[in-house]
């Protein structure tokens, strides 16, 4: 933590500068280090405290394995530069009073009690409790804290918004009163549990891993209670490539039971195994069973589960060729990813759609654009939101020009990868 003048000061320091060049990219440091600065500014004119934490969490992109998470998959994923950010102080008791942008009261929250609260689900206050009760179930300590917060990750952009916060939360309890010490990975699975226990929707656990490893990460979920992971070195800037994002302005509003039909229809043709999950099965052990899987669990079923078992292999061929900086490869590897993500997985148009497919016009418009230099694909769930682009960085600004003339002004969001996850900024 920091004394109020260096809490001010950190954003335009040396050392605070080369953090936010590394957190954010270089281009955007005046810009970050004003936001920081009004944050500040905001919380102690606020509060009066003798001191105070900046604590950032970014969003995640994902980079391969595509609804692989919930199946007990591998994915390839990496944290990206907009975050969700906080200025904190400790308190005495065990209150919390945290103003967010957006909101005109604050959340207020008593972690002397830590049980799901009906009247909580589907709000901040739920996850605010959610986070800290997982942390103290794990032996961490948690208390009180006062602030506000701040959030650039787009609601449902695909980049995670909500596991950002939920990390956010974590790494606040774990700078104020644990030093920094909760790995970050149980600091994803304590976000991951207050969103299923107490807010109150099933999630996997990749959004959380990304946004609190950081850097790109290939991660095997075959222990979902331990999930093994490990950093991949590659730097697509530094190669010439960029990492794009585009909203189509699709909304994901009346679309739960698309998302919660593909792990439900994966795990009922894993049950015709007599397996959890989908983990064990090869594509051979399919085609033989897969008559019986028409005939009780429908066609959907069986390719959804065909596209996890060749995805799940992708994902850590992904993760290796990346690592080995084989770009060319990887970006056919992307296309393969997101030609099955449409064919057997079928997470790019909401059934029944007709007239609106934002997301598929996306696509095709972006593969007439990059053609044959990079790669376009459905990014995340699906269904609605967001499409991800790979293309040269001398095409970034006319790529983005073209995409938003045909979505919306900004609708184009140039991804820079975030080396480290969430935490406090320590100078």
């Amino acid at each position: 933590m920091h004394d109020p003048e260096s809490l001010y000061k950190l954003p335009r320091s040396r050392e605070g500068r080369k953090l936010l060049g590394r957190w954010y990219g270089d281009a955007r440091v005046p810009a970050e280090a004003a936001r920081w600065e009004a944050l500040a500014e905001l919380t102690l004119g606020t509060y009066d405290v003798p001191e105070a934490a900046f604590v950032s969490s970014p969003g995640r992109t994902e980079l391969g394995g595509n609804h692989t998470d919930h199946n007990d998959g591998k994915v390839l994923c990496a944290a990206v530069h907009l975050d969700a950010l906080a200025c904190v102080a400790p308190r005495d008791d065990l209150a919390v009073e945290l103003f967010s942008e957006g909101w005109e009261e604050p959340f207020r929250v008593d972690l002397g009690e830590l049980e799901p609260k009906p009247e909580e689900r589907g709000k901040p206050e739920s996850l605010i409790r959610g986070v800290a009760a997982a942390i103290a179930r794990r032996g961490g300590m948690i208390g009180g804290f006062r602030g506000r917060m701040t959030s650039a990750v787009p609601a449902g952009s695909g980049l995670s918004s909500s596991a950002a916060v939920e990390v956010l939360f974590g790494q606040i309890q774990n700078a104020l009163y644990n030093q920094n010490r909760i790995p970050p990975a149980e600091i994803a699975m304590a976000s991951k549990e207050a969103e299923n226990l107490h807010f109150g929707k099933p999630c996997g656990l990749m959004d959380q891993m990304a946004c609190a490893l950081g850097g790109i990460s290939a991660i095997d979920f075959g222990r979902p209670d331990k999930p093994r992971w490990s950093r991949v070195g590659f730097d697509f800037e530094k190669a010439g490539y960029v990492l794009a994002v585009v909203d189509t302005g699709g909304s994901h509003a009346d679309l739960t039971e698309h998302y919660a039909a593909i792990p439900a229809e994966m795990r009922a043709v894993a049950e015709l195994f007599g397996l959890p999950s989908l983990r064990k099965l090869s594509l051979d052990k399919l085609i033989r069973k897969s008559a019986e899987i028409r005939e009780k669990a429908g066609d959907r079923a069986l390719l959804r589960a065909m596209h996890f078992v060749a995805e799940n292999e992708r994902a850590e061929e992904m993760a290796e060729t990346l690592d080995e900086g084989r770009l060319k490869k990887f970006l056919k590897l992307v296309k393969r990813s997101g030609d099955s993500s449409w064919r057997l997985l079928q997470n790019v148009t909401p059934p029944g759609a007709e007239r609106d497919q934002p997301l598929a016009v996306a696509i095709e418009l972006s593969k007439a654009f990059i053609r044959k230099d990079g790669a376009a694909r459905v990014h995340g769930g699906g269904f609605a939101g967001t499409i991800q682009a790979y293309l040269k960085a001398d095409q970034a600004e006319e790529y983005a020009d073209y995409m938003d003339a045909r979505f919306g002004s900004g609708a184009t969001t140039i991804l820079h990868i975030r080396p480290d996850g969430a935490g406090e900024a320590i100078l």
